[in-house]
């Protein structure tokens, strides 16, 4: 089977009436959304930033990045680490992730019908192929990984779930792309594709026409181009909103034809699986 091209919860905790009169001092006459929104908004950002990055980030670094007045940045950090949403040292020099984040997430997805109906799937995916699968969903331009089972080959182990990649980068995301319109597409990405490796497709036209494969074969397929060494086929579960995907990642050396097309198969009949469950538990 050869072909052209071969075959990433949120709180919304008020920061205190001063902090937030100081940062939004308007002229009269101007219109803006109520205070406790752009609070909330400002929350958000503050918990997006510290889960998408690796380590802990300063105040400054942190200042920096979402151009919030330091007074109404202070508020709100002060309030999620009391309530255990961020994570900080003694001296308050660094914040993370909190712990309460992990118990949000993990609600999610034990209240996920899709998560919930993968669980045994994958892992008779997993048993099936001895390769590593996993499921995900579209959020905006990426990819949120939802449920992963590593195969025994597999040495990585940091867990794959919560992470998000571009969607243009992965076979999960180029099925899922390839179920919308292309209006669809345009809106979804972001003007600029970066690139993950050297082989990441950056090429708009060079997208479309891997999209334009993806639709008429059924599934996706890409080679290192979010991680060298690896390929992965993908299959978007079949359903009206085509949010979900199930993939399967193959190290090139075991990427034969034959192997590719099994992987196919396979993926193929999980994801249908998976779909009709999930229906059932809604």
């Amino acid at each position: 089977m050869h072909t052209s091209g071969p075959v990433a919860a949120a709180t919304t905790t008020a920061a205190s009436e001063s902090a937030v009169q100081a940062a939004d001092v308007q002229p009269a006459g101007v219109s803006r959304r109520p205070e406790s929104v752009k609070s909330a908004d400002r929350t958000v950002d503050v918990l997006e930033t510290l889960a998408a990055n690796d380590g802990r980030l300063t105040f400054s670094e942190l200042q920096r990045r979402l151009d919030v007045p330091k007074s109404s940045l202070h508020a709100i950090l002060r309030t999620l680490v009391a309530r255990g949403w961020v994570d900080t040292d003694e001296r308050a020099s660094a914040y993370g992730i909190g712990l309460r984040a992990l118990r949000a997430g993990a609600s999610f997805l034990d209240r996920d019908p899709v998560v919930q109906a993968a669980g045994t799937v994958l892992t008779r995916l997993r048993h099936h192929l001895d390769e590593t699968v996993h499921l995900a969903r579209l959020d905006g331009c990426d990819v949120v990984y939802l449920a992963s089972r590593e195969s025994q080959h597999h040495l990585r182990v940091a867990s794959r779930i919560g992470r998000r990649l571009p969607a243009h980068a992965t076979a999960l995301g180029k099925a899922l792309l390839a179920a919308r319109t292309w209006e669809e597409v345009d809106r979804v990405l972001p003007h600029r594709l970066i690139a993950l490796t050297d082989h990441t497709v950056t090429d708009r036209q060079t997208l479309r026409e891997e999209l334009s494969d993806t639709r008429v074969r059924g599934w996706a397929y890409e080679a290192e181009q979010n991680t060298p060494g690896l390929a992965c086929v993908a299959v978007a579960l079949p359903s009206s909103s085509s949010l979900d995907a199930v993939s399967c990642s193959i190290p090139l050396a075991r990427a034969t034809d034959a192997h590719l097309a099994e992987a196919v198969k396979a993926i193929t009949a999980a994801a249908s699986e998976i779909s009709a469950m999930a229906r059932v538990r809604y």
